[in-house]
């Protein structure tokens, strides 16, 4: 019998760019073992479309995927929050979030770049691959054997490397 799967929340502030870049990679990559979701504590109300034409690139899904807030998760039980934007980290979380394990994943805002259309589309991929090599380290990790704050350690430890 296999054990229920981890449900891992990605927060960002948004929830337009990042954070869905994050729930749909952890969903194709670790079926079966671990279930994202996405929210934002000061969500956009709309995914970036930059976003969803990356996952697309990637043969990732593009549908489904909302901007919104984490009270939408209320209810649900949240094993892993990761933040992954640096105005989300010092947040205080919903208190039904108070017993996941928490990391800090911080990246660049990819919405936030101006230029050409070859280079928004740059600064999405990077975000993409910098979250796809983080994303396969964390499904490395034995989560069945390591203690909370061994968990916690090693999520900030993937988040503090450089992409």
């Amino acid at each position: 019998m296999n054990p229920r799967p981890l449900n891992v929340l990605v927060l960002c502030t948004g929830n337009s760019c990042r954070s869905i870049l994050g729930e749909a990679l952890i969903n194709r990559l670790g079926a079966g073992h671990f279930r994202a979701f996405s929210a934002g504590s000061h969500p956009t109300g709309r995914v970036n479309p930059n976003a969803l034409a990356t996952l697309a690139r990637h043969g990732l899904p593009t549908e489904g995927y909302a901007s919104k807030s984490w009270d939408a998760l209320e209810g649900t039980r949240i094993d892993i929050l990761i933040t992954v934007c640096d105005s989300a980290a010092g947040e205080a979380c919903p208190v039904y979030l108070g017993s996941a394990v928490r990391g800090h994943w911080g990246l660049p805002d990819p919405a936030r770049v101006a230029g050409s259309p070859e280079t928004i589309e740059a600064a999405f991929e990077a975000t993409y691959v910098a979250l796809e090599k983080r994303i396969r380290q964390l499904l490395a990790l034995p989560v069945e054997t390591l203690s909370r704050s061994e968990l916690t350690e090693a999520i900030n430890r993937i988040g503090a490397e450089t992409h």
